[in-house]
């Protein structure tokens, strides 16, 4: 694949700092009218990923924790890489690999996003040491026994959706936008989500699914934001709430790494089996 503009964000010293001073100040945003609420929304949403873009590749580990309805909780350790994709109609590509508990280490997936069709994800399975695609008609279903779907960890690209903004509102210390966004994507469990979107840094607050029924099935809480490379906002800590089961998933997040060499051959399904 080409057309992967990426950028390295590893600068010695001063030139790092210097760098930093200069980075463009977010200007006050003028959104199209309350009367235009489809405009209003998709602006709101543009302005979110305008801020997001530039990081080029990046590396977290986190821990997943997984509670059942009676409470009692389970751990997983894992690792992540990413990589930011610029070229029109694609989306950004990730590789999620289990380090930890023995039975579902090596444990592996692979997505690419994509705009206007279905992303492409792959399983890697290292018990039967094979690496199964994900169809369209399986995306809704739930990753590896966690409250996240496969459709819930793909770059959640702004022209996968249709918007309609519905109103501001506080949010905590702050206001939000609440925007609703429906899935224009093939085989997607939801008919529609609604996101809360901070006024200020414009970063993701919270995220209601809606299923198939129009009923609530879930809600995901960002909490813990932190700054890196002096303008990119990543969260400390996500929490997936299942309100048809009563289980949720947390996954909470340690330092990202930026810049850190990736390249389109560390997102190859050659890579998932090597991934460990």
């Amino acid at each position: 694949m080409t057309g992967l503009a990426r950028k390295s964000f590893v600068l010695p010293g001063a030139l790092a700092l210097l760098a930093l001073m200069h980075l463009p100040v977010a200007a006050d945003i003028s959104l199209p009218p309350e009367s235009d609420a489809a405009a209003r929304g998709l602006a709101i949403v543009e302005e979110m990923d305008r801020r997001d873009s530039g990081w080029g590749d990046a590396k977290a580990d986190m821990r997943m924790i997984l509670t059942n309805a009676a409470g009692d909780t389970s751990e997983r350790e894992l690792h992540l890489m990413m990589l930011e994709v610029t070229e029109a109609n694609e989306g950004d590509w990730s590789l999620m690999t289990f380090d930890k508990p023995r039975d579902i280490q090596g444990t592996a997936l692979l997505t690419h996003a994509h705009v206007g069709k279905p992303d492409d994800q792959w399983l890697y399975l290292p018990a039967v040491k094979r690496v199964k695609r994900i169809s369209s008609s399986n995306k809704a279903g739930p990753f590896v026994g966690s409250e996240f779907a496969f459709e819930d960890l793909a770059a959640q690209e702004v022209g996968k959706y249709t918007y309609s903004w519905l109103k501001d509102e506080p949010c905590g210390a702050l206001t939000c936008h609440v925007v609703e966004r429906v899935p224009a994507y093939e085989g997607s469990g939801y008919t529609k989500q609604i996101v809360w979107i901070d006024t200020t840094d414009y970063l993701m607050r919270k995220t209601d699914y809606y299923d198939r029924k129009g009923a609530l099935l879930k809600t995901l809480a960002f909490d813990g934001y932190a700054m890196y490379l002096g303008r990119i906002w990543r969260p400390g800590e996500l929490e997936m709430v299942n309100h048809e089961n009563g289980k949720k998933t947390r996954l909470v997040w340690k330092e990202y790494e930026f810049g850190t060499g990736l390249t389109e051959n560390d997102f190859s399904t050659a890579s998932l089996e090597r991934a460990r």
